[in-house]
């Protein structure tokens, strides 16, 4: 499923990454596809070191992620990305991890925005920056909106303090673990089979985060907000 101008590498599914039934978990499979992104950047010399001279990044809005299988501990497995479109200051970003056979396991869409993180505002990459990663052909997949829609009556649930170990290198909430904490909200003996988050501003060390949650027949959803009742993030959770 990967396509021209992709980054690719491969790995086996460590111990660590698996949960009681020896499969991998959801936010390690956001993690292997944060990573290969950052590889291919590092490969292109537009990584951390470029960026952070021009206090530059590229910060990310939207998820998409389905789940076709959940890969096993030890499982040998592909991790490729590439990107898909340039508009302005957005960028989008498809992921594939593919097993031994090169079948899909788990596959996902993304957009991203390329900041000024000092002035706090987006600006448009440099046009040798857009012309490193290339632009490769978009995967054939049911494509859904951003936007996330919530349901008619929330639940709210006990505030989530900030910790140290979710932090980032941008000194922001890693997008995965707000993930990890809609996670929490919701059945465990449930199955997902597709992600959908919805980033809206980020939390910082010593912000406190207010869930709310509802859990309906087909999906789960989770809006995570800040002190102001204004959501750092959206989460929807769509059950096998």
């Amino acid at each position: 499923m990967h396509r021209n101008n992709s980054y690719t590498f491969d790995t086996r599914i460590r111990f660590s990454e698996v949960d009681h039934t020896r499969r991998l978990t959801i936010p390690g499979m956001i993690n292997y596809f944060q990573d290969c992104s950052t590889f291919q950047s590092e490969k292109i010399g537009f990584g951390f070191e470029y960026l952070n001279e021009r206090n530059q990044a590229w910060v990310l809005l939207s998820w998409q992620i389905v789940i076709e299988r959940y890969p096993e501990f030890n499982e040998k497995i592909k991790i490729h990305t590439w990107a898909t479109d340039f508009k302005g200051m957005l960028g989008g970003r498809n992921f594939c991890m593919e097993d031994e056979d090169g079948r899909a396991a788990v596959y996902a869409n993304s957009l991203w925005m390329y900041m000024d993180m000092k002035k706090g505002r987006p600006v448009k990459p440099d046009i040798k920056e857009i012309e490193a990663y290339g632009i490769g052909q978009a995967l054939e997949m049911e494509y859904a909106s951003r936007k996330i829609t919530l349901p008619e009556s929330m639940k709210e649930f006990p505030v989530i303090p900030v910790k140290k170990y979710q932090i980032d290198t941008n000194e922001h909430v890693n997008n995965c673990q707000y993930v990890q904490m809609a996670l929490e909200l919701f059945t465990k003996d449930r199955e997902a089979r597709q992600i959908r988050t919805e980033y809206r501003k980020s939390a910082v060390y010593g912000d406190v985060i207010l869930p709310k949650a509802a859990e309906e027949e087909e999906r789960a959803v989770a809006e995570l907000c800040g002190t102001d009742g204004k959501p750092y993030a959206v989460v929807e959770i769509q059950w096998a």
